[in-house]
């Protein structure tokens, strides 16, 4: 089956060639039937203004040559979407572009010595690998710092107006 680094790149390489941001592959599925999900974005969009219906179409035929060519006559369910409105956060310039949004943050353990899960405004990041810092304003108004190693996941909230 596929190599998990080498396939991402691939694809990571293929969706930024055709003008879209890559913003994460999920695998799930079984072994005998992976299932590969991808989400992609325009870059530079805010949430709402991101990828239309045809341009995961067109994605997803492009991706398509790429999986059938690595393994032939494997059996593989795609699915290329949006990232939709609680869009994950995984590279550090996702943390740059939406600072100022509110977001959720998941950790292994407690984050800021307080709870696993923590939610509000994202100030930013800060430092250089591995010691980036992400910071929180949270509701209350304090400013907190969490060590972007210990944040498992992170995605934006969307609040319904």
């Amino acid at each position: 089956m596929w190599n998990d680094g080498v396939l991402e790149r691939e694809l990571t390489e293929r969706v930024e060639s055709l003008g879209f941001e890559f913003v994460e592959l999920e695998r799930t599925g079984t072994r005998s039937r992976p299932i590969l999900r991808v989400r992609i974005d325009r870059p530079g969009s805010t949430p709402g203004h991101g990828v239309s219906l045809q341009d995961c179409a067109r994605v997803s035929r492009e991706l398509e040559s790429i999986l059938d060519r690595q393994e032939e006559g494997a059996r593989y369910v795609l699915e290329v979407s949006s990232p939709g409105v609680e869009r994950p956060l995984n590279r550090r310039t996702d943390f740059e572009r939406f600072a100022g949004h509110d977001v959720a943050v998941m950790g292994r353990a407690l984050l800021a010595g307080r709870s696993r899960r923590l939610e509000g405004e994202l100030q930013g990041i800060s430092g250089d690998a591995p010691d980036e810092i992400v910071s929180i304003r949270l509701p209350a108004g304090e400013l907190i710092e969490i060590r972007r190693s210990e944040i498992e996941r992170a995605h934006l909230l969307f609040r319904w107006p």
